[in-house]
């Protein structure tokens, strides 16, 4: 079973990696970004610089292996408000090809993405590095 730790780790620093990107991307692109706020949510920009800063401290979370559970339920969370809030409504909405396959693509990603932070949670008792003669 040591293995199977060794692989888990490795997929879930994968994911870690990945979302501290979409997180500093966030802060680089924020104005870019911003377009894809609800207009009925007051805040605007506010929002992007908080879902980059919650990536951030999802992968941190994700690579000390600490609050795990929570950090994996959070990020599920907010994947699937992103998927009910912009990707469903963009690609609904697309007018050309393109703009509802590049929608589409990003409901993908995003519920893969957070279908993987909820293995992760739910399994995050699972996840500690220990090798005992037992696994």
């Amino acid at each position: 079973m040591k293995q199977y730790h060794i692989i888990s780790r490795i997929a879930i620093y994968l994911l870690a990696v990945v979302m501290i990107v979409f997180g500093i991307y966030h802060f680089m692109n924020a104005r870019d970004l911003v377009v894809f706020i609800p207009s009925s949510l007051p805040g605007g920009i506010l929002w992007v610089y908080l879902v980059g800063g919650a990536f951030i401290l999802v992968a941190i979370a994700f690579i000390t292996n600490k609050m795990v559970k929570s950090a994996g339920y959070v990020l599920a969370l907010l994947l699937i408000v992103f998927i009910l809030t912009i990707h469903i409504p963009n690609y609904v909405s697309a007018g050309d090809k393109e703009m509802k396959t590049m929608a589409f693509i990003n409901l993908l990603k995003d519920t893969a993405i957070a279908g993987f932070a909820l293995h992760i949670a739910a399994s995050a008792s699972q996840q500690k590095l220990h090798f005992e003669d037992n696994d």
